[in-house]
């Protein structure tokens, strides 16, 4: 629902470390007062009495597959979009292996044309290197476009850079963010080759964590890590998943300062290994879900400020690709719909603040990437915008699932709290459960 003007009222405000209760004035998709009290300034101002829910803004997610072109019977840009603003996710970025691949400026750029038409939230694209593609790397223009993704493990198509000179090459030629995923492949692959040898395809799901193991994780990541520092490149490290790798990370510099940076996804902080019996391949993901000594260590980092931000990887697949047997079952799930309601689970467990899920969904993305005036309740910023009832239980189930392949690992999960309402650009796209058929995304832009 898109009206020019919108009034907000009796709002929690949550925003830059503070929860103040105050109104929102938005027009033409901008934030344009924040105040204790507004008044409607026409009778063509749309208001929303917000009665004491919580304000926030809208969440960025810096890591999603959205399948879309080549793997639409997983997902397009417009189901999980869709999904995305029902989860209170306004912004999101995506990666580049689709098919084809993300690996020139014309196979970008058909990206963001498919976005521009299908998409209910805002979008950016990552471009992907390859082991033979510096010169398109080199054409990327970093007000943009996200930033450049390198696959050091785990990657599909040809995707896997692993020549070390052509990744100091890269590392030492882009001013692009680099944002990587770390597991050692040779690792894997011996890993892999033992346990097959011993059950062939139908290797207990249990020994993913043994197979992607916390040595593959930090052998990748400490390489990675050691070239970025020998080159001056600005590195982001994906989904951290264990204890190990959080040696790696600093907390004594503020985020803007940082050359290095770390994510953790929502699976990783909420389910363990030993979850695997009841959920099978439905949590396999890479790098694998581990120890539950290693998910309280990824939340005690978040909370430190050594991760820093909160992501998805969102990444389905369909119901009769997971059940397959082991080797054959592929990594990854649907979590853009679940993932804000689980942190605020967290919250009532009292394990972390609202200003602090706000800080590490929507305004450290922002910092991260440069993203410009997104991620903050801000005159002037647009009015990506989400209300949240912290007192509104429901259960994830069937018939409220909104990705294209219709399960969820919190399939069953009750969540305390609820997203009422959506806004994007100012523009009402969700509430309580109903979409609105309104495109009102717009391509993200950075302030570099």
């Amino acid at each position: 629902m898109i009206t020019s003007s919108v009034l907000i009222k009796n709002a929690n405000i949550v925003n830059e470390g503070t929860i103040v209760n105050g109104d929102v004035y938005i027009e033409n998709g901008i934030i344009r007062e924040i105040a204790s009290q507004i008044s409607a300034k026409s009778p063509n101002v749309q208001v929303y009495d917000a009665e004491g829910k919580y304000l926030l803004p809208g969440v960025i997610d810096d890591q999603v597959h959205f399948r879309e072109p080549g793997l639409t019977h997983k997902a397009t840009i417009a189901t999980e979009s869709r999904a995305a603003v029902a989860g209170g996710i306004t912004s999101f970025i995506e990666m580049p292996n689709t098919n084809p691949q993300a690996t020139t400026i014309e196979k970008l750029e058909e990206k963001f044309d498919i976005a521009e038409k299908t998409s209910y939230a805002n979008y950016s694209f990552m471009f992907g290197g390859t082991n033979d593609n510096l010169e398109e790397i080199l054409k990327v223009d970093p007000k943009k476009v996200a930033a450049l993704k390198l696959f050091l493990g785990s990657s599909t198509g040809n995707m896997l850079v692993d020549d070390p000179e052509v990744l100091e090459k890269i590392f030492s030629s882009t001013d692009l963010l680099i944002a990587v995923h770390c597991e050692d492949e040779d690792t894997i692959k011996e890993n892999t080759a033992k346990y097959k040898e011993e059950y062939g395809d139908d290797i207990p799901i249990e020994l993913h964590p043994i197979i992607r193991s916390e040595e593959a994780c930090y052998l990748s990541s400490s390489k990675a890590i050691e070239l970025a520092k020998k080159t001056g490149a600005r590195l982001h490290v994906f989904h951290l998943s264990t204890a190990k790798e959080l040696e790696l990370f600093t907390n004594k510099i503020p985020l803007k300062d940082k050359k290095i940076t770390a994510e953790v996804c929502i699976h990783h902080l909420w389910f363990s290994d030993q979850d695997y019996k009841e959920k099978g391949t439905f949590i396999k993901w890479n790098p694998a879900v581990k120890t539950a000594k290693d998910r309280d260590a990824l939340f005690k980092a978040l909370l430190d400020d050594r991760l820093d931000v909160i992501a998805t990887d969102h990444a389905p697949h369909t119901k009769e690709e997971k059940n397959n047997v082991y080797t054959k079952a592929p990594s990854g799930g649907p979590l853009v719909q679940h993932a804000l309601p689980a942190m605020l689970e967290f919250y009532h467990q009292d394990k972390i603040s609202l200003e602090k899920i706000v800080e590490k969904m929507c305004h450290n993305p922002a910092i991260l990437f440069e993203i410009e005036k997104r991620g903050y309740i801000r005159e002037g910023y647009f009015a990506d915008l989400v209300l949240v009832d912290l007192n509104a239980p429901w259960a994830v189930n069937a018939d409220n699932i909104a990705y294209k392949c219709g399960w969820s690992p919190f399939e069953g999960t009750t969540f305390r709290s609820r997203i009422t309402h959506t806004f994007v650009n100012g523009g009402l796209v969700y509430k309580n459960f109903k979409f609105y058929d309104i495109k009102n995304a717009k391509r993200l832009t950075f302030e570099r």
